[in-house]
């Protein structure tokens, strides 16, 4: 029970490697924030976590929406001591010459911008009270780049960017943070890319298989914990042997 006591948000949490995430720092004893686009299913993954978990409704690219979640958890539990951007989209496969702009826009808003706002958002509360871990999950595609995905990696390599540059803003602040690269999971959002994309993706694990959303949990876990004392500004790869730096 390391989370004993302590509080998350977890954002895009009411389905796929969100609800794992947030599964798993309930199940070790921290209260958690479902916050999602999705209000019904927020709640309903909340519920099914157990009294752990509230579920809030969070547009990721709206900061009055970010200011309205944070204010509830300080509400409700008096602090926000870990934040996880994991909300995200993956866009339409298609070639850069295929793509219009506003499809380009969709991606880098959700992805990149919502993590921003998100940082924004809780960081102040984070300083005042000398603790706080956040994680924004990247991805692989952000340090290698997919092709047919190029609003995803562009914006996936903005997150790892950003969390550097935080990272050493709030080094000396008693805040972490860090982000997580998973190569292909098997999550819903894979419902929005073609097969073709899904075999090139996997074709390229050495393991041979996609990951699961409770392996990244797992990870994610750790980075939110104080067991993580001395690593910020970090990338954590975790490609079934993929990533080659």
């Amino acid at each position: 029970m390391r989370f004993e006591g302590q509080t998350a948000i977890v954002t895009g949490a009411a389905r796929g490697i969100g609800a794992a995430i947030a599964q798993r720092l309930a199940s070790e004893g921290a209260s958690v924030m479902i916050a999602d686009i999705d209000q019904g299913a927020a709640t309903e993954t909340a519920a099914a976590i157990g009294d752990r978990a509230v579920g809030q409704q969070l547009d990721v690219t709206e900061p009055v929406s970010w200011d309205a979640a944070v204010r509830s958890a300080i509400d409700r539990w008096g602090r926000v001591d870990a934040l996880v951007n994991n909300a995200g989209i993956a866009g339409r496969s298609a070639p850069i010459w295929e793509l219009a702009i506003d499809e380009w826009q969709q991606v880098v808003d959700i992805d990149l911008t919502g993590v921003f706002l998100g940082c924004r958002a809780v960081i102040p509360t984070m300083i005042e009270t000398g603790y706080g871990r956040i994680v924004n999950i990247a991805s692989i595609a952000g340090k290698e780049g997919n092709p047919n995905a190029v609003p995803y990696s562009a914006s996936k390599a903005g997150v790892i960017g950003l969390t550097k540059a935080v990272a050493k803003e709030v080094a000396t602040k008693g805040i972490l943070v860090n982000s997580v690269a998973p190569a292909v999971i098997e999550t819903p959002i894979l419902q929005q890319v073609s097969e073709e994309h899904i075999a090139y993706m996997t074709s390229r694990i050495p393991m041979g298989r996609v990951g699961k959303p409770h392996e990244v949990a797992a990870l994610v876990a750790f980075l939110c914990s104080s067991d993580l004392s001395f690593s910020t500004g970090a990338v954590y790869d975790i490609s079934g042997g993929r990533a080659t730096y």
